[in-house]
């Protein structure tokens, strides 16, 4: 196979024209070695001027020799490699006639002008002047004015003669008048100089508009073709992420919903097994204070300007809660009949439930066990009890403020007494006695009918093997009442009663009243009723706002109600409040000794929490056309705060324990038909001031 042509013709192997010289018609070799002299004096002729010309053609035979020297150990140096531009190049010498380009010229005709052709003519110009620095150059002759070099030098910069170049080099097709690489410009094919020089990277050096053009064209499909193994395997994971997308969200629901539209509905059966419906844990709370209660109720000021951390909340702010046993960590709503004080309604526990951010206890005139009315009650019997500390309040009184019958009431006691079971308050109730004296014998050995208890039960002087929560502590339930609320019928305005219920009893019921402090006399007193057989009550009442109950004209409001107390023996108080304002205050020596009975101490039972709305003859007139049925007591939270040396919230203490003895009693604490304690089956234990041990 013949070579190919791979360049256009050489200008420098162009027909002289703009010399002027009519014997050159043949071109001369710019590569050989005569022709690289020749351009060395010529470079030196122009760069040093006349004065150097001057110095050249005085040179000697032995300058000139020594040139052609150099010029020949050059070549022999590089002997062992092809040398494209030297006159021993065949390739070269090989031409077909008198000016006929090389095969491997890099520059063709068509490139005049541009930037490849400045090229090699500033690299014929550096050759000369690097030839006329060597020692001893040749002079210039004048034949050299028409060389080859020269000739080329006016033909690139004559547009004349760049024309006539153009029109000759047209017949090549890979002549173009640009040039896009500095290793040989465009196209490909005048690219490496010669065959054995191809490399595989050649084409990064030498763009192909055309093909980069179709490149990009059709990018997508050229570099999916040129995938390697780990993006083939990237791209097969999102086509079948993508494809499972599509069948599950798409494909899926509508092949099912097709089917299934078709198909006749056919009802499942089923057995009830049984008719229990089993509550479900929901909402468990992980801390004792409610996460809905605020900031800025965290604390409360206590008697003596100390901060008192608040350790229980419940802001009754989800809807729909319900209080069955069981279903309340730490309410329940009993189920029964509270005969102690003959009330007229039963408590349901349906009629305890949470609406509009706040506990609903309602009372209707719903007939239920044979009783007329219902109602509910709410309390934390054996599920969270405290010792020491402020049980605070906020409620919207039941009905209206100035019509008298209900029996509203917000109250703590020992949990040793459960709430409606009479026998397990039989005895204990209201007891907080440490002594071995008469107060702990029934009726206070006392003729004149000052009480009528049984005695304190768990008294201090059990004798030794009797059954006793801790022998040697006199253990009661006594009871401090927040709020029981009432209408005055002389003013028809509400009052609230606030009191603690203690035995044994004062003579005449009557505590010392140089300890008990009253903080406003306008609205609070000491209330008349002073107690009775069953128990001495030292309390106060407090005029009340009509605006702070359910029904009645304008705004209505809540108002909150609270009691604090330490049970030190010597410092101790209670002290009770209506809003932020205290109204009195009860200090540990208003129930020193009198008579034949010895200190009574502030409780330090564990005290449970109970809120209740009843109905009573035993507690006030009943207004029966006035009163509006049903009627609701709103409670709004219940706050606990202690002081932050000494957190109680437990019902079993270390030092008052109860659950022990709850446990071994628990036909007692179960059943509330049982009214006293030996009617349970339980005998009362033995002490060394009655019975010797």
């Amino acid at each position: 196979m013949s070579s190919r042509n791979l360049t256009s013709r050489s200008p420098h192997v162009e027909s002289n024209s703009n010399t002027g010289s009519s014997d050159s018609s043949e071109a001369t070799d710019p590569f050989n070695q005569e022709y690289e002299m020749q351009s060395y004096d010529d470079s030196s002729t122009h760069s040093h001027g006349s004065k150097q010309g001057s110095a050249a053609t005085n040179g000697t035979t032995d300058d000139q020799q020594r040139l052609l020297n150099y010029n020949s150990s050059y070549h022999n140096s590089s002997s062992s490699i092809v040398n494209p531009f030297g006159s021993t190049n065949n390739l070269i010498n090989s031409s077909t006639g008198a000016g006929a380009a090389s095969e491997l010229d890099r520059y063709p005709q068509g490139l005049t002008g541009s930037r490849v052709a400045s090229m090699a003519s500033l690299g014929s110009s550096r050759s000369t002047i690097r030839h006329s620095q060597l020692p001893g150059a040749l002079p210039r002759s004048s034949s050299m004015v028409n060389s080859p070099s020269l000739a080329h030098s006016d033909y690139s910069r004559s547009s004349n003669s760049s024309d006539k170049s153009s029109e000759k080099s047209s017949s090549s097709p890979f002549v173009v008048d640009s040039d896009f690489s500095p290793f040989g410009g465009y196209p490909a094919s005048s690219f490496p100089l010669h065959i054995d020089e191809k490399e595989d990277d050649d084409y990064l050096h030498n763009p192909d508009p055309i093909a980069d053009a179709d490149y990009e064209k059709h990018r997508f499909w050229y570099d999916l073709k040129s995938l390697d193994k780990r993006s083939s395997w990237a791209l097969g994971g999102i086509l079948f992420f993508l494809f499972g997308i599509i069948g599950v969200f798409i494909i899926l629901p509508a092949a099912t919903y097709a089917s299934n539209a078709t198909k006749k509905m056919i009802p499942e059966t089923y057995i009830e097994l049984s008719d229990y419906t089993y509550p479900q844990l929901s909402a468990i709370r992980t801390d004792l204070v409610d996460p809905d209660t605020p900031d800025d109720a965290k604390t409360r000021k206590a008697k003596d300007g100390s901060l008192w951390k608040l350790t229980f909340s419940d802001e009754f702010a989800a809807e729909g809660r319900t209080f069955y046993d069981g279903d309340d960590q730490f309410w329940y709503a009993p189920d029964l009949h509270y005969a102690a004080t003959n009330d007229l309604e039963w408590y349901d526990p349906d009629a305890a439930t949470t609406a509009n951010g706040s506990l609903q206890l309602t009372l209707d005139a719903f007939k239920n066990h044979n009783l007329f009315y219902r109602s509910g009650m709410l309390h934390s019997w054996n599920r969270m009890c405290f010792t020491q500390g402020v049980m605070e309040v906020s409620v919207q009184l039941p009905n209206y403020g100035n019509i008298t019958g209900l029996w509203p009431g917000m109250w703590s006691m020992g949990n040793l007494g459960r709430p409606g079971y009479q026998a397990t308050t039989d005895g204990v109730w209201p007891y907080s006695y440490e002594e071995c004296d008469a107060g702990i014998t029934a009726n206070q050995s006392s003729p004149d009918g000052i009480s009528y208890l049984p005695g304190q039960r768990l008294n201090s002087c059990t004798c030794k093997g009797e059954d006793h929560p801790n022998r040697g502590v006199g253990r009661g339930a006594p009871e401090i009442d927040i709020l029981e609320a009432e209408v005055d019928t002389n003013i028809r305005d509400g009052v609230a009663s606030q009191s603690a219920q203690i035995a044994p009893m004062d003579i005449w019921y009557m505590p010392d009243y140089n300890w008990i402090e009253v903080h406003n006399k306008s609205i609070t007193s000491m209330n008349t009723y002073a107690g009775g057989p069953y128990q001495q009550a030292i309390s106060a009442t407090t005029t009340l706002n009509t605006k702070w109950y359910e029904k009645g004209t304008g705004e209505r409001y809540f108002q909150k109600y609270a009691y604090e107390y330490l049970n030190d023996d010597k410092d101790g108080y209670i002290r009770w409040f209506v809003g932020d304002d205290p109204t009195f205050t009860m200090h540990a020596y208003a129930m020193a000794p009198n008579g034949n009975v010895g200190w009574r101490r502030i409780t330090k039972e564990p005290m449970s929490m109970i809120l209740n709305l009843g109905i009573s003859n035993n507690w006030a007139y009943i207004d029966w056309p006035s009163i509006s049925f049903p009627s609701v007591m709103q409670v709004d939270y219940v706050r606990i705060y202690q002081p932050n040396d000494s957190v109680s919230m437990t019902c079993d203490p270390d030092d008052y324990p109860t659950y022990d003895y709850i446990e071994n009693h628990l036909k007692a604490y179960d059943d509330w038909n049982y009214t006293q304690w030996s009617s349970a089956g339980y005998t009362v234990p033995k002490n060394k001031l009655v019975d010797g041990c």
